[in-house]
């Protein structure tokens, strides 16, 4: 037999009642009006503090960074390679143009930036010297890059970029990074992986280098017109590569702050692709 006494049903309900709203003493879920007024006022300025808190630190903390560049970039310190078509297996039949046609499509695409009605619309800049704007004024000069630098490989005199004739042209360019300063004179150079495959490959501008005027770049809002340089290679293939996969590697050299051996990131100052064309 239980101890405790058994509180009737209209008992309970009438004490859920008095918690909720107690006539009697005028509170609600156990506190007068004062008192939910005090501690709403409480928890508002204390939560209203922290917002205060956190806004100031954000404010400070945003007063020391640059709306052009990053405050820290030391963690890419030398920049990668790419390549024009955007991929690194060119397969396709030189006597159907419906195989190379994206090809072509993407390269005219990506060139229009650099149309020489456009590029002609910038000031020059002196060959071989750095273009140091570390003045407040922008937007920052932009050298011109015309596209008729890059000859056969441009698209104005070969609108299929040697891919219908089975000599493809590709276009590298170095990734952007704010600040960079590239020493020495460098440039592209690339070769043939595969032993045994052997042929030409023509450069285009045919210093194949990275000029120093388009260096240093000052990051997207501040250099808003600035093109990469481009280094267009030819390659010379002959009827007897075709059916075969040719790897071709391109890297930077002639620079001794851009790194391209770094065997734990492999686009690192290089870029490897393969080609293989049938017909």
């Amino acid at each position: 037999m239980s101890n405790k006494e058994e509180k009737p049903a209209d008992q309970n309900q009438s004490t859920w009642k008095d918690f909720i709203f107690n006539p009697r003493s005028g509170e609600f879920m156990g506190r007068t009006a004062s008192s939910w007024a005090l501690i709403l006022l409480f928890y508002l300025v204390f939560y209203g503090f922290l917002a205060g808190l956190f806004t100031l630190t954000m404010w400070v903390m945003l007063q020391t960074l640059d709306d052009n560049a990053p405050k820290y970039c030391d963690r890419v310190p030398s920049p990668g390679l790419v390549i024009r078509p955007k991929t690194l297996d060119i397969v396709y039949n030189k006597s159907d143009s419906s195989k190379y046609s994206h090809y072509v499509q993407h390269l005219e695409s990506f060139l229009q930036q650099y149309n020489d009605v456009d590029q002609d619309k910038k000031q020059p800049c002196v060959s071989g010297t750095y273009s140091i704007q570390d003045n407040e004024t922008l937007p920052k000069n932009s050298c011109p890059f015309k596209r008729s630098l890059l000859g056969q490989c441009s698209g104005l005199h070969d609108p299929n970029f040697g891919y219908s004739e089975g000599k493809p042209c590709i276009l590298v360019k170095m990734n952007r990074i704010i600040g960079l300063k590239p020493l020495g004179d460098p440039f592209i150079n690339c070769t043939i992986k595969k032993e045994g495959s052997d042929f030409n490959m023509v450069y285009f501008p045919a210093t194949k280098n990275f000029d120093l005027m388009y260096f240093p770049y000052y990051g997207k809002k501040a250099h808003e017109t600035y093109v990469q340089p481009l280094i267009a290679v030819k390659l010379m293939l002959e009827k007897k590569d075709y059916d075969n996969v040719i790897t071709v590697e391109c890297k930077i050299e002639g620079s001794s702050n851009l790194k391209n051996d770094d065997e734990r990131d492999k686009f690192l100052g290089r870029v490897i692709f393969t080609v293989k064309i049938t017909e």
